[in-house]
């Protein structure tokens, strides 16, 4: 407790009695509150830098805006698992909340104990899920759903809490000038590229907090903020494998594209029979990248029926790289993520993370369906061999036949490929190996994976998922199209080599047909 604080009185009314903890935004204080002589919890709204909001007449007057948007925000909601709020203080340096005081702990601290069983979080889901759908009805986004968001009852009832953020439906957004505000793990992709007006945008963040609380970890969470924006743009979700009859729930909601998601209605009947014990079944209504798809459990990866694992004879052995290249390609990442801090104060951070991840720049890190799963024909023949044929020609026939192995003296690099996705090594190899068995187990029995810091063209990091055998970008888009990739973000052409200049090779299929980017080579 904060003794040169504690006993004050606030408003003439609310006694501050303990400290019950602090964030970003404030202090929130147990209370007394004399009038009605019952305990309350008020919410004092400090700015991060008091200092810096002492000097800004403006930066004040906006924070004052947001914590009266999040006062009528509630008030706007009269429901169980939503906090409810008392009484608004609008006076002195700082403006209060008077909200009800809601005995227990904070999802947050409950995971700190270990990961939930999955009808628990099912149970904890559908809960929150109520909460949002009331949210919604009123026109209101929450924006920032995390553990730390969500208080549990004495009787382990959640309550959703801290709309602070919340987005009215018709007012002007408080983060037109690109401040980033919520919790970047938990923001939905399509957020971060500034379309934030769509509810499905609160069930991403559910999901994730629903993974967590499931797998025992934060799978988007990196270093920095601004990795942690960039994973969530589209590094892969790793699939779950503690999750049990509620893998099919994440699987539907953890993808990237919005209106794949199944809305709020649907998501209740799903996790409803979670919560009874029973594995929903859903299906993609498109084809998105994010947790790849699999199908109901038990089991999530089934050993593949076709053509026998065998790893080390379906990988690319990269020839070492002169030690000039190497060099570059180990001092490249710093540079980059000076270029990137430098852009991000100029312009709204969050955007310029998706510019700078995409294909067309050429940066060398884009993932063609990262997480996904591809549904696909059998991988061309590879050129060099003694076939004429100058580009793979795509079979309907539905079981793969193995690429033969490049003959003898046929470069491993300077080489046109199909790339499908990639897994960051932070992830470790687990995620790596899930992700080639997910991509075997749909028919790509000759995928291969390489290191992506043993080529310059490529950004290191990372484990690249392709399919060789392509004389040009050209083809390598005509395969992905043959085999229903028709995106660059499920499949796209990448040169291959020891030059950093050739990161600017990539061939992405065009909307309607035909390709853009740099499908040729000199």
């Amino acid at each position: 407790m904060n003794g040169g604080s504690a006993h004050r009185v606030i408003d003439g009314r609310f006694e501050l009695r303990e400290r019950l903890g602090s964030g970003g935004m404030g202090t929130v204080w147990r209370a007394w509150d004399t009038a009605l002589h019952r305990e309350v919890a008020l919410k004092e709204v400090r700015p991060p830098d008091p200092a810096l909001a002492a000097g800004d007449p403006e930066a004040s007057r906006t924070l004052r805006e947001r914590v009266l948007r999040e006062a009528r925000a509630l008030a706007r909601i009269s429901h169980p698992h939503v906090v409810t709020i008392h009484h608004i203080v609008d006076e002195g340096p700082h403006p209060w909340i008077v909200m009800e005081l809601l005995p227990g702990t904070t999802l947050q601290d409950r995971l700190a104990q270990g990961p939930l069983a999955p009808r628990d979080a099912a149970r904890i889901g559908r809960q929150v899920l109520s909460a949002l759908r009331a949210a919604h009805a009123a026109g209101i986004h929450h924006r920032d759903v995390k553990p730390a968001n969500v208080l549990l009852r004495a009787d382990g009832s959640a309550v959703l809490t801290d709309f602070g953020i919340a987005a009215l439906q018709g007012s002007a957004s408080l983060t037109a000038t690109g401040d980033l505000i919520g919790s970047p793990e938990y923001i939905a992709p399509e957020r971060i590229r500034g379309r934030d007006n769509d509810a499905a945008s609160d069930l991403w963040s559910l999901g994730l907090v629903l993974y967590v609380c499931v797998e025992g970890v934060s799978p988007l969470r990196r270093g920095t903020t601004l990795a942690t924006l960039a994973a969530v743009l589209d590094d892969p979700v790793p699939p779950p494998v503690r999750s049990g009859p509620l893998a099919p729930v994440l699987n539907a909601l953890l993808v990237r594209d919005a209106a794949a998601r199944p809305d709020a209605a649907r998501l209740e009947t799903m996790l409803a029979q979670v919560e009874s014990g029973n594995a929903p079944h859903w299906a993609q209504p498109t084809r998105t990248a994010g947790v790849a798809p699999v199908p109901p459990p038990p089991p999530l990866y089934p050993t593949p029926p076709q053509t026998p694992y065998q790893p080390a004879a379906t990988r690319l052995r990269p020839r070492p790289r002169p030690r000039g290249s190497a060099g570059s390609a180990r001092n490249r990442m710093p540079v980059v993520a000076a270029v990137i801090a430098v852009a991000l104060a100029v312009t709204a951070g969050a955007v310029l993370v998706l510019a700078l991840r995409n294909p067309d720049s050429g940066d060398g890190n884009s993932s063609a369906g990262k997480g996904r799963s591809s549904s696909s024909s059998p991988a061309p023949t590879p050129t060099g061999t003694t076939s004429p044929s100058p580009t793979p020609t795509p079979t309907p026939t539905p079981t793969p036949t193995p690429s033969p192995t490049p003959p003898a003296g046929n470069p491993t690099t300077d080489i046109w490929v199909a790339q499908l996705a990639s897994v960051s090594k932070s992830a470790g190899t687990a995620a790596r190996d899930r992700q080639e068995r997910v991509l075997r187990n749909q028919g790509l029995s000759n995928v291969r994976y390489v290191d992506s810091g043993e080529y310059a063209s490529l950004r290191a990091g990372y484990w690249m998922f392709y399919v060789p055998g392509f004389d040009n970008g050209a083809a390598a888009v005509t395969w992905c199209r043959t085999n229903g990739l028709s995106t660059k973000n499920e499949c796209f052409g990448r040169f291959l080599s020891d030059s950093e200049s050739d990161r600017v090779y990539l061939c992405n299929p065009a909307p309607g047909g035909g390709t853009t980017g740099r499908c040729t080579r000199p």
